[in-house]
């Protein structure tokens, strides 16, 4: 493991001693884990299509999303006669 040094403002460390108090942890530990949680959040940020896709798969009351389109667009002139 290797040490880093970091400047951090006076109001970010009275912040960590208290979260460290709290959880009966130290500064460092509280700092490792909020490196791991923004890797772990930066490597899922682009999952998130992934994770919605089929979300409303098992719906019976939206209907299907093209006749809803088809439907909403009846009037309008087809791009051929314009």
């Amino acid at each position: 493991m290797t040490r880093i040094l970091a400047d951090l403002p006076d109001e970010d460390i009275k912040w960590l001693d208290a979260r460290a108090a709290e959880q009966g942890t130290s500064r460092a530990a509280l700092v490792r884990e909020a490196v791991k949680l923004y890797l772990v959040q930066k490597a899922d940020s682009k999952r998130w299509i992934e994770r919605g896709y089929g979300y409303w798969a098992d719906r019976t009351d939206i209907g299907d999303g093209v006749e809803y389109q088809r439907a909403i667009r009846e009037d309008r002139t087809p791009y051929e006669d314009l």
